[in-house]
């Protein structure tokens, strides 16, 4: 297999606050490959939006900073293929970067979106960090990513402001800045969240849609596994800031391993059974840094057994890209330590 576009490897992301040092995410490793979506899974406080603004270089500092780790990003448009750590490179050069080879697509549009300034003007904002382009030729640049995104009317809607669009289409205009200069890899933060059913499907199948002709490689975090079935490749689950499992999305949905895995596919509503109560995972998930010993998922877990409240496990390689960490697997004869 090629060497992947983007590769994390060890990232520790903490924050430094009053209370102590808080370990959002905690030595994860993943990579993504050319034209494939990855997805990053878990509920809310597992570490997935940190680990976006890690790659991205937008770690609020202070109190954020990546105290480890790399994340290392093969620019494959250059001449000569170029690997660069994205945590230790200059601001100067991230910048040039970000938005330009690597892209994000925010959770709530209405909040990223200025207010005070047309699309237009934001999409050729965008054009004119990273090209050399006349006024004219940002204008008509932005208005065909604005029919490439399939907006309606967009030679009228690229004068219009944020407040004149519906939630969907904001969503699709931060795709279009996103996508403004052909990036590389596109960083999905829950673009479907505030969005009802029928434009979720639209929002994703654009996106499919893109990943498919421009070969963009798309990391998508979510917390919704249909959305997982529908679009990704190989998927991440993540819990209290690390990587509890990690495969191809057929083997993970299928025949999940980690007790938390298992948990979110259960809780899935099923359209052949008809349930008074749908299973919900018990408690919630800890405080980043508040568990110093043992599993983190072992207070939650039906399968915990003794070793688990007293030692961490380490991420195990079960079967071809398939890992779990899990002492249940500890003593199987195929599983070698990642």
């Amino acid at each position: 297999m090629s060497k992947p576009v983007l590769e994390v490897r060890n990232l520790e992301t903490h924050f430094f606050t009053d209370r102590g040092e808080v370990p959002a995410v905690d030595n994860i490793s993943f990579e993504i490959h050319d034209g494939e979506v990855l997805g990053i899974v878990g509920e809310s406080g597992c570490g997935k939006s940190v680990t976006s603004l890690s790659v991205m270089g937008l770690v609020p500092s202070p109190p954020g900073k990546i105290v480890g780790g790399e994340i290392l990003f093969r620019q494959k448009q250059a001449a000569k293929a170029k690997e660069e750590d994205l945590v230790h490179i200059s601001k100067k050069r991230m910048r040039s970067i970000r938005g330009n080879q690597i892209a994000m697509i925010f959770q709530e549009p209405m909040t990223s979106l200025d207010p005070l300034y047309t699309i237009g003007f934001q999409i050729i904002e965008a054009l004119k960090n990273h090209y050399k382009l006349s006024k004219k030729e940002a204008r008509q640049k932005a208005i065909d990513l604005l029919k490439l995104v399939g907006i309606p009317r967009s030679e009228e809607i690229v004068d219009e402001y944020p407040h004149q669009l519906s939630g969907g289409m904001r969503q699709r205009v931060m795709i279009a800045i996103a996508m403004a200069c052909d990036p590389e890899v596109l960083i999905a933060d829950e673009p479907t969240t505030a969005l009802d059913v029928t434009i979720q499907a639209q929002i994703l199948a654009l996106m499919k849609k893109l990943n498919k002709e421009k070969g963009t490689a798309i990391m998508l975090i979510t917390h919704d596994l249909g959305v997982v079935a529908e679009m990704c490749n190989r998927v991440v689950v993540m819990y209290a800031g690390k990587v509890v499992e990690e495969g191809d999305v057929r083997t993970i949905l299928k025949n999940p391993k980690h007790p938390y895995t298992k948990g979110l596919i259960r809780s899935l509503p099923k359209m052949s059974k008809r349930e008074k109560r749908l299973y919900s995972i018990p408690g919630n998930v800890p405080k980043p840094g508040s568990i110093k010993q043992g599993c983190r998922f072992a207070a939650r877990c039906g399968e915990v057994f003794d070793r688990c409240w007293k030692e961490d496990p380490e991420l195990l390689q079960l079967s071809n890209g398939h890992q779990c960490r899990c002492f249940l697997y500890a003593q199987e004869e195929e599983v070698t330590h990642v």
